[in-house]
């Protein structure tokens, strides 16, 4: 049984399922655990199949979400999954624009920020960071 993923080379191919109204993200044979989480993590809700032989692992957009909210969310989803590598495949049907390019800004905009500084407390005798030498009393 093949996927959408596997017949067009994608790790990744969203879209809704024909006769109905789930959106449904297929992931290649083989995806990596990693990529299954992130999905899990962007609001996907996982779904599988064992058989006796493979496990069918495909991820939909939650049913409780109305229509825009559903095209929403996989549209957010989109940046996040290219950020990490993967090449991912949307029906235009499902896509929204003005989500996909507010979740463009937002991932630029968190690339962009300097990584936090740590900051440990001054040995006795150390000057703190970010501060000048301690002053002295002259007798």
């Amino acid at each position: 049984m093949g996927n959408r993923a596997d017949e067009n080379g994608t790790d990744v191919e969203i879209y809704r399922k024909p006769l109905s109204d789930t959106i449904v993200a297929d992931t290649a044979t083989g995806a990596p655990e990693e990529l299954f989480d992130m999905l899990d993590m962007l609001g996907l809700e996982r779904r599988e199949v064992r058989t006796s032989g493979p496990v069918y692992i495909w991820h939909e957009v939650p049913e409780r979400l109305d229509v825009q909210e559903q095209k929403r969310l996989v549209s957010r989803a989109i940046p996040v999954l290219l950020i990490s590598g993967c090449k991912v495949n949307c029906t235009a049907e499902v896509f929204d624009e003005a989500a996909y390019q507010q979740a463009v800004h937002e991932a630029r905009a968190l690339q962009a920020r300097p990584p936090a500084e740590t900051h440990r407390p001054a040995a006795p005798g150390e000057t703190a960071p970010g501060k000048g030498a301690p002053a002295r009393r002259m007798p």
